[in-house]
């Protein structure tokens, strides 16, 4: 017996949603999918379970939050989703703030009440702190933090907690990934600004369960795609690939670096522990960036206990698990390479995700990306709309 005993048009590394979306389009359209996930479970780092009737992220908090319509319909064919919004508190050495920033933040650190004094305060800790900044653009995370909230903010609610993050010093890393965190000079503790958000009611799995249930897909778990790689390439048309680009070329070009976390998981007697869904810890000491407790998530009762995860950024290594690409000059300038070669063999192989475009992707992100791959693949129009299967 072969590998592709039954004559796949595709196999799929990873059954994470890039892989699931994709397989799932392709049963759609007649075409028979192998998917090999090295993890014991489907969904990738959206993988959810139950304890105690409450709702698990494994890995770490996922709520999805989106403007893209298409994606956001898309992903409600599989689930009913709640109304949660993500409203973030930030404990830093036992005093605690509201995130995103925004006016409540403002009025915790400085007693500003109104948008024209917390913006006083901000250019005030502007001027002092990058006396030499001038018209240029901010060199580093950290002039880009200071131009935009001021040293106290900074220095309280964004360093410590990003150079734990990111194992490197904020002066170290690049000015776009602060960009990521909204400033809001309006009383909203809502941290995402989008118009659709949720969580879907009763988790993750299940979506990826009703797309992988199909007679045309395939799917074998504990099965690690480089110890028959040679064969899977031999045997398979076409091979979609989610893992690390780097490690698929045998890291022919070097290595690209990458953050791991370590999750921790507690059953604890009490009916609330800390009275929010995400805590962030912000101070450099603690070692945790973050506790998740995950029945405010979906506000469903239990039998008096909760369940908390904390979250500890690693160093990654090849024994671990890649988490987040680290989209500094270094890596980027290497990852071109990769790309280079991937276009070289696009006739046979599709690479995909984060691991596998390196980049860092949200949730919806990676739907959108995924519907566009299938888009390419079967020369669908871009009108198209695989939420409702019809065109716009």
């Amino acid at each position: 017996m072969t590998l592709n005993d039954k004559n796949y048009d595709y196999l799929i590394v990873g059954a994470g949603p890039f892989g699931s979306i994709f397989a799932y389009e392709a049963a759609k359209r007649g075409k028979r999918s192998l998917i090999i996930e090295k993890r014991a479970h489907i969904a990738g780092n959206m993988y959810t379970h139950t304890d105690h009737g409450i709702t698990v992220h494994d890995f770490g908090a996922h709520i999805f939050h989106t403007d893209n319509k298409e994606v956001w319909d898309y992903i409600r064919q599989f689930a009913e989703f709640n109304g949660y919004q993500n409203q973030v508190v930030a404990n830093y050495k036992g005093t605690l703030y509201n995130l995103p920033f925004n006016m409540n933040t403002f009025y915790e650190m400085w007693g500003t009440k109104t948008p024209a004094e917390a913006k006083a305060k901000i250019e005030e800790q502007k001027a002092a702190a990058l006396t030499d900044l001038g018209d240029r653009e901010p060199r580093n995370l950290e002039e880009q933090a200071i131009s935009l909230i001021g040293t106290d903010i900074y220095e309280k609610l964004i360093k410590g907690y990003t150079e734990k993050q990111w194992g490197r010093k904020a002066t170290e890393l690049p000015a776009f990934i602060i960009k990521r965190l909204p400033v809001r000079f309006i009383y909203d503790n809502n941290y995402f600004n989008h118009r659709y958000q949720g969580i879907p009611i009763g988790g993750y799995t299940q979506i990826f369960e009703k797309m992988l249930d199909n007679d045309l897909i395939d799917v074998r778990l504990n099965s690690d795609f480089f110890e028959h790689k040679d064969e899977y390439i031999a045997e398979f048309p076409r091979i979609l690939y989610t893992g690390m680009i780097d490690q698929f070329f045998d890291y022919k070009f070097g290595e690209l670096e990458y953050r791991s976390l370590r999750f921790e998981h507690e059953v604890i007697d009490s009916d609330n522990y800390q009275g929010n869904s995400v805590i962030n810890y912000t101070d450099a000491e603690t070692p945790y960036t973050r506790v998740m407790e995950w029945k405010h998530f979906d506000g469903l009762s239990d039998d008096g206990v909760t369940i908390i995860t904390k979250e500890y950024p690693q160093t990654w290594d090849r024994t671990k698990e890649a988490y987040y690409p680290v989209n500094d000059e270094k890596n980027t300038n290497l990852y071109k390479e990769y790309a280079k070669e991937a276009r070289q063999h696009k006739d046979q192989f599709i690479f995909g995700g984060r691991l596998g475009q390196y980049r860092y992707f949200d949730m919806d992100q990676v739907f959108n990306a995924a519907l566009n791959e299938v888009r390419k693949e079967f020369k669908i129009p871009s009108s198209f709309n695989f939420a409702h299967d019809e065109e716009h």
